[in-house]
């Protein structure tokens, strides 16, 4: 019988539910505070972000229903994705494991973060907002938000970090196209910006920056609101369709990974690509759960405590792994995963066991070869983050076959590399 190669859903199948893990987390998720000093960072959230969003980081519904238009939407954008199985990639390794990766890169603008991008943006617009502002650090976020917000008819301001805004012209380009406007960050348009920048007008920037100077923005305009693509618990809420959409994939083919995968820089496409599974670990299945980082921000491996989620600390303090919110990091090609913090709720099931990490080499050489032998067999160019994903999938397929096992090993390919082929060039020496 021929290998099945494609998992699909029909449109009849699309996910009309997104879970939230909060209620079946081993403990309470320890809650955001304010500092001991400075004015409240938790009361001025409700003014700066989009409530119903609030409301959702602190629900104790385990099924968040999904909005019909927002099922459109999300149909529109070509969900559900497909399910692949890597048999050319398998087949070069050598190896008895069999390799699943989710096609998160099937989406219009080529990556995982349009599932909450439109969701955001649908409950800006009903709650009355004309403008969203945001940061985005490998450029996917708010490519994403751009998208959203034109499909809303809302308007979009995006702080960029420059060391990757300045390399990727088409990207920014393709943000101009949605009618997105783009600043360098740290940029001259706030107080936070303008600071650093005296301090070094070609500073490289950070998301940590980036995101300060989105919500000094949002501050500063009552028609605006704040969006984050990552780390915060409704972020990973709505990005759970991966994971459910996966899970329903698996039951098709009467097969349950053993080994489930995805890169971490804040947490979003590895929060939800693995939480449903992760429920399925915390009831008592057996799953390794790797999460592929970068040296440059090895969040994972920093310390478990309250730090700030941006770098001039407009934030409350959030409980999470974390190199610390002031850390200067060398940039990466992947900077998706230049990031000081890990999401809240991963961190906590990282602190009880739940999650294993990696990080590797952030002259990124490893991880990019593996991204060309994934192309070169399996045909689909990854966007630099998702090489981590692979790199991690083909090392646990080479330990698979090391040890004779044939386990299956599921990982999430979060967005395509069309846009970030100086990179590849430039490590690659192609």
């Amino acid at each position: 019988m021929r290998t099945k190669n494609q998992i699909n859903l029909s449109e009849d199948d699309i996910v009309t539910k997104w879970y939230n893990i909060l209620p079946d987390l081993p403990e309470p998720l320890p809650p955001p505070k304010d500092p001991d000093e400075g004015e409240s960072r938790l009361e001025m959230l409700p003014k700066l972000m989009i409530n119903e969003c609030l409301k959702q980081d602190a629900s104790d519904q385990r099924w968040i229903d999904i909005p019909e238009e927002v099922q459109e939407l999300y149909a529109k954008a070509g969900r559900p994705r497909p399910l692949f199985r890597a048999t050319k990639l398998e087949e070069k390794l050598n190896t008895p494991a069999k390799l699943y990766y989710k096609s998160e890169f099937y989406s219009p603008t080529g990556s995982h973060k349009v599932n909450t991008a439109l969701a955001q943006a649908y409950y800006a617009k009903k709650e009355g907002y004309e403008r969203l502002t945001t940061e985005t650090g490998a450029g996917q976020w708010g490519t994403a938000l751009a998208y959203a917000a034109s499909i809303a008819g809302l308007k979009c301001k995006v702080f960029w970090v420059r060391a990757v805004h300045d390399w990727k012209e088409d990207r920014r380009n393709l943000m101009h196209f949605y009618g997105a406007e783009v600043h360098a960050s740290p940029s001259s348009k706030t107080s936070a910006g303008r600071e650093l920048l005296k301090e070094d007008p070609k500073h490289p920037g950070s998301l940590g920056i980036a995101v300060s100077e989105g919500l000094e923005d949002a501050e500063n305009d009552e028609k605006a609101v704040y969006c984050l693509g990552s780390v915060l618990n409704h972020v990973l809420t709505h990005q759970t369709i991966i994971g459910l959409e996966t899970q329903k994939q698996f039951e098709k083919i009467d097969a349950y990974p053993d080994i489930v995968i995805s890169c971490l820089g804040g947490g979003s496409n590895f929060g939800g690509f693995t939480i449903p599974f992760l429920r399925d670990a915390i009831k008592g299945k057996d799953i390794k759960f790797i999460a592929a980082q970068s040296t440059a921000a090895p969040n994972l491996q920093g310390k478990y405590e309250y730090d700030f989620a941006d770098y001039a600390e407009h934030t409350p303090l959030l409980k999470m792994y974390t190199i610390g919110h002031k850390t200067r990091m060398d940039p990466i090609w992947g900077d998706g995963l230049r990031y000081h913090g890990c999401a809240p709720i991963l961190s906590l099931l990282r602190n009880k066991g739940y999650i294993d990490t990696i990080a590797y080499p952030s002259d990124e050489k490893y991880v990019f070869e593996r991204a060309r032998l994934f192309l070169q067999t399996e045909g689909f160019l990854p966007a630099p983050e998702s090489a981590y994903s692979i790199a991690c999938a083909i090392d646990e397929a080479v330990e698979c076959k090391r040890n004779n096992e044939e386990k299956i090993i599921a990982f999430n390919i979060s967005g395509h590399g069309f846009m970030d082929m100086e990179g590849y060039r430039k490590v690659l020496g192609m």
